[in-house]
């Protein structure tokens, strides 16, 4: 097993941990599960760097790797939603639009094609991420907010962007491939 596919099985295994930690509200377990989302997160981005560069992109790869991604986001949002951090329907839109795109990419396999995210899926990854690392570190699940109102408006708005990517990608995602069910 090559070092990317190792990064993202650390990386699936880095959830529980992070849900453990951050379903406790002590302000010392929310920033340990902050450290370890951002840690979770640094280790996609750097799998699939080390998988271009060195030429160690594996089929396992291709598909472990956005399932590690969407785990991690997912369980966030999911706890999140719990706590009260953010609106369910949020949570659901987000987990709408994953289920439609893997839909979408089982076809397209069947048909003998594999589609690669696009810049617009990527960007989406990466805000999601910011939103949440902004939530767990500025929207408390008790006590005062570390940067006060202003850092709850200024995670909600990053949050809000990211659900904007997310819309917008898997629209752009379906249109670009449209010709993946069209043809059913």
């Amino acid at each position: 097993m090559n070092l990317p596919n190792k990064l993202t099985l650390l990386r699936v295994c880095m959830i529980p941990v992070f849900v453990v930690l951050a379903l406790r509200p002590a302000f010392g377990c929310q920033i340990a599960a902050t450290l370890v989302f951002a840690l979770a997160s640094f280790t996609d981005m750097l799998d699939g760097k080390i998988a271009r560069k060195r030429n160690l992109v594996t089929n396992f790869g291709k598909f472990a790797d956005p399932i590690a991604d969407k785990l991690l986001v997912m369980s966030a949002l999911i706890v999140m939603v719990g706590q009260g951090r953010i609106p369910s329907w949020v949570c659901v839109l987000i987990l709408a639009r994953e289920f439609v795109i893997s839909g979408f990419r089982l076809v397209a396999v069947e048909g003998g094609r594999v589609i690669a995210a696009g810049k617009l899926g990527k960007l989406k990854t990466v805000t999601q991420m910011i939103a949440i690392l902004l939530l767990l570190l500025l929207v408390p699940v008790e006590g005062d907010a570390l940067l006060g109102y202003a850092g709850i408006v200024a995670a909600t708005i990053v949050l809000y962007l990211s659900l904007f990517f997310t819309v917008v990608s898997g629209a752009e995602y379906i249109i670009r491939n449209f010709d993946c069910i069209r043809d059913m």
